[in-house]
């Protein structure tokens, strides 16, 4: 069998040759030009028949590496692989991967155990708590290119602070990871086990000192930071404003839809499955609420779209963009938390309301048994009142301070 000569084109003859055709470097590669187009083509017989392996455009491929791609073609045909029907299944493997992501596969395990679970609300409680910490940053990703650096970013930001809830987003990652591996759809150990693996890298949970928890801003701060809120870009601030005025929590907020909201009646009804008391919340929208709400209208993407979207299709804004929104406005020291302790002290440092109305305002459960039963409302009208003269508090208390001076500093 005659020796095949090889190698017999060069990079600068390679950009000299114009003419139609297929040219001939050896070993079975060719320049192949037709229709003004040059591709790099393999040529090799496979079970009699001569085919033809696109290996890729010449202006983007130089000599050596199509040379190297021929090569890796060569040894494939030689241990029985058809090139091009390599390349197919691994560009249907490479489909299926990118249909297989975080998100998708955690919604198909909820849905595959559900049915066991005690109750409706352990299963939003799962979906609710990998929505806000788990899908911002591995939603996105094919199961089987997460690693424990991927895990790690999830559960650094809230071990320290939140030990509880960064446990328990850890044993749902690792749950539906453990079911990817068993559906085929990942290799190799899972990333989010505890023994033998996080273990290592996290402190345990009694490890943790309890968290030193910084200051509540106080209510007379407010107005000002809400100024500077109104005076700032970005859904972080919206969200912020929008959770000052409505005295509610952060999760609640982030993860407000616009089918919970009645622009008409303006009420916001919050359904138990995103409630800390695990039952539906009401809340009356102040005016200043409303005007959030109208200038946010025209984004809204669907009926259930999220009013305050973060930077990923169907995700919340995070804890964090609120937290910077505030530091922006207020500065150093507070948390977003705090904000609500704000309204509460001033509820009953600034105004008559009894006990009861602020703290079902923030959707406080009532320790007293006895009393609770007596109260089967929940004060809607009351509060209503409530949260506009918050709101009026909020929006026009700095414009006076601004206006008047303070005695002594005029």
């Amino acid at each position: 069998m005659p020796k095949q000569i090889r190698d017999r084109l060069t990079a600068l003859g390679v950009k000299r040759i114009t003419a139609p055709g297929f040219h001939a470097d050896g070993g079975g590669l060719y320049l192949r030009i037709e229709d003004g187009r040059r591709l790099w083509v393999f040529r090799f017989t496979w079970q009699t028949k001569r085919c033809w392996f696109v290996i890729g455009p010449e202006r983007d491929i130089g000599l050596a590496d199509a040379r190297e791609q021929a090569r890796l073609c060569r040894l494939m045909v030689r241990d029985g692989v058809n090139p091009i029907e390599a390349r197919q299944a691994d560009k249907a493997a490479r489909q299926i991967e990118a249909g297989q992501t975080f998100d998708a596969v955690a919604r198909r395990y909820i849905t595959a155990h559900e049915a066991r679970w005690r109750s409706v609300k352990h299963a939003a409680d799962w979906l609710n708590s990998l929505t806000m910490y788990a899908f911002p940053a591995l939603g996105a990703k094919p199961v089987a290119s997460i690693t424990i650096a991927d895990v790690l970013d999830v559960l650094e930001a809230i071990w320290r602070e939140k030990p509880e809830t960064a446990a328990r987003v850890r044993g749902r990652i690792e749950a539906v990871l453990g079911y990817a591996s068993a559906m085929k759809w990942r290799e190799g150990p899972n990333p989010a086990a505890w023994q033998g693996n996080l273990k290592h890298l996290l402190p345990p949970k009694s490890d943790i000192a309890p968290v030193q928890h910084f200051a509540a801003i106080p209510y007379a701060d407010l107005p000002a930071a809400m100024t500077a809120l109104s005076n700032a870009d970005g859904f972080g601030a919206l969200a912020l404003r929008f959770l000052i005025l409505t005295a509610t929590r952060s999760s609640e907020a982030r993860g407000c839809r616009w089918s919970e909201i009645d622009l008409d009646k303006g009420l916001w009804t919050v359904p138990g499955d995103r409630t800390k008391s695990g039952r539906e919340h009401r809340i009356p929208l102040p005016k200043a609420a409303l005007a959030i709400l109208h200038d946010l209208k025209p984004l809204q993407r669907a009926p259930d779209g999220l009013v305050f979207p973060g930077g990923r299709l169907g995700s919340p804004l995070s804890d964090v963009a609120l937290s910077k929104a505030l530091k922006a406005a207020a500065g150093e020291g507070f948390t977003v938390h705090g904000c609500r302790s704000g309204f509460r002290d001033w509820c009953a440092e600034m105004t008559a309301y009894p006990r009861e109305i602020a703290e079902t305002a923030l959707a406080h459960s009532n320790p007293d048994k006895t009393e609770a039963a007596y109260q089967r409302g929940d004060l809607l009208d009351k509060r209503r009142r409530l949260m506009e003269e918050w709101a009026v508090y909020l929006t026009t208390t700095a414009r006076t301070a601004e206006a008047v001076p303070i005695r002594g500093h005029a």
